[in-house]
């Protein structure tokens, strides 16, 4: 098993600005890991510095047992995808693919098949005689990830490889990179600013800001588990309230939240760390996971409740995104469109509601809110 193994590297540019900040991590042999992360975080340094296009400041990065800090990228048993494709443009897609095989002078029958063969992986076989102002972005882009494919490298790097593509076209695209991944098995590192794209196609992922990794695990784990509040802010969407926990149980903790209304949250007791009684935190509340109705549920144990007013109502197809003054807060709520309930009508402007979720959905960040945020 080849891992990845970074180890406390630093890229300092100009001589004092630190773009990736003592990074140290392990990314399995195998692997679809994505670095996440806003514009200027490092995400795209760092990944510059596994294809050797740039050398650390400090630290080392190894593939298995090899250091490959300093070699030369062409040394490398790495390829990337770069976010405008880089294809030669006088070139035919079978030629485009096939550039690398030629420079290795390799035999003309193992160049034909092994790009047919690669071709057929990335679905592009009925192409080969097409120039790149003959196919969609789409296709411009899979032509790209065969060639940096064919020379059968240990991994494959993908620098914001959908950017330039449009909504629905990065969609399938992102169904076709797992496809490619699962056939060819290597280790594949992506790299993104958007979080829907890192969270549906990777096995884990690093999230960084001012070059620095802010967490990393599966996308589930944080998602729902965010360890910080830019975390729990820049992975989706969330309600992020102030609070202070006001008493300890043995299966909940009570949280009085900062709306001035007196209202009073309950979170499981299950909690990555061990908050005491005044101390102050951040709730993260994710809008999927709170119900309102314009009755309280009939069944109030292990749900939070409070009552609020609607302030804002917008529609968005799949779900309608509800804005709901409760006290001083303005918490969002995402209603999905279902036709279980034929008599359900929607709610109105002004109109007085209730708001009730799960203690388990309560979710705690041991930082304190920042009211500019």
């Amino acid at each position: 098993m080849e891992n990845i193994k970074i180890k406390n590297v630093t890229k300092i540019f100009d001589g004092y600005f630190k773009a990736v900040n003592n990074v140290s991590l392990e990314i399995n042999s195998g692997e679809l890991f994505s670095f996440l992360g806003p514009s200027g975080c490092g995400k795209t340094t760092l990944l510059r510095m596994i294809a050797g296009f740039e050398v650390p400041t400090t630290g080392q990065i190894l593939i298995g047992d090899e250091d490959i800090t300093f070699l030369p990228p062409y040394k490398r048993p790495v390829n990337t995808v770069f976010q405008n494709f880089s294809l030669f443009p006088h070139m035919t897609v079978f030629e485009n693919v096939a550039f690398g095989l030629k420079i290795k002078k390799l035999p003309k029958d193992e160049i034909k098949d092994r790009v047919f063969e690669m071709l057929k992986v990335v679905k592009m076989e009925s192409e080969v005689n097409k120039f790149p102002s003959q196919i969609s972005g789409g296709q411009k882009q899979r032509v790209a990830i065969a060639r940096a494919l064919i020379n059968k490298p240990k991994v494959l790097l993908l620098d914001e490889p959908l950017a330039a593509l449009d909504l629905k076209l990065r969609q399938h695209m992102l169904i076709e990179l797992q496809n490619i991944h699962d056939v060819v098995g290597i280790t594949f590192i992506y790299v993104t600013h958007d979080q829907s794209e890192a969270i549906s196609i990777s096995d884990r992922l690093a999230v960084m800001n001012e070059g620095k990794i802010i967490q990393f695990g599966t996308p589930d784990e944080i998602y729902e588990k965010p360890k910080t509040i830019f975390a729990a802010n820049f992975i989706g969407d969330t309600n992020l309230i102030s609070a202070e926990v006001i008493a300890k149980y043995d299966d909940y903790i009570a949280l009085k939240c900062d709306a001035g209304n007196g209202d009073v949250f309950e979170i499981d007791s299950a909690v990555p760390f061990n908050p005491e009684i005044g101390q102050k935190l951040t709730v993260s509340l994710r809008p999927e996971k709170i119900a309102i109705s314009r009755t309280p549920p009939e069944m109030k144990d292990d749900f939070n409740l409070v009552e609020g007013t609607v302030e804002d109502i917008l529609y968005y197809g799949s779900h309608t995104h509800y804005i709901v003054r409760v006290g001083n807060l303005r918490i969002r709520v995402f209603d999905q469109h279902k036709r279980v309930y034929v008599d359900k009508t929607g709610l109105d402007w002004e109109e007085k509601v209730y708001l009730y979720w799960h203690d388990t959905d309560t979710h705690l960040i041991d930082e304190v809110l920042n009211e500019s945020l």
